[in-house]
């Protein structure tokens, strides 16, 4: 086999693999990353310096993470359910006036994949 074919071949390979693992990636992380990771992360230490982190939402008390978070969503006692992140995502300020979150997910596809993502990450 001839240097360009087998170049060819190894290139191919490495193009399938990259689509494939694309693929691989759930469509709540994919939306997750295109839509929320600038603020927030999901990492296990990951900074929160532009909004909490995002590990261990679902199921756990608004404003509880390590963060500065804003007294009205201090004094919310939300709890993050399925449910109240759904309301949320669909508008932060029509359900915790006064919150710093500024950004809405208006697709509810969208929003529902990235809430059962949420759900995986602990």
């Amino acid at each position: 086999m001839s240097v360009t074919r087998f170049g060819a071949l190894a290139l191919s390979a490495a193009l399938i693999t990259g689509t494939a693992a694309q693929a691989q990636t759930a469509p709540g992380e994919q939306a997750f990353k295109a839509r929320c990771q600038a603020c927030h992360t999901v990492k296990v230490g990951g900074p929160a310096i532009l909004a909490p982190s995002l590990i261990g939402v679902v199921g756990r008390k608004a404003a509880t993470a390590k963060f500065n978070y804003s007294p009205a969503l201090k004094a919310s006692k939300l709890v993050w359910t399925k449910d109240t992140l759904d309301k949320f995502l669909t508008g932060p300020s029509k359900l915790v006036p006064g919150t710093r979150m500024v950004i809405n997910v208006g697709d509810p596809a969208q929003r529902a994949a990235i809430i059962a993502y949420l759900s995986t990450v602990k």
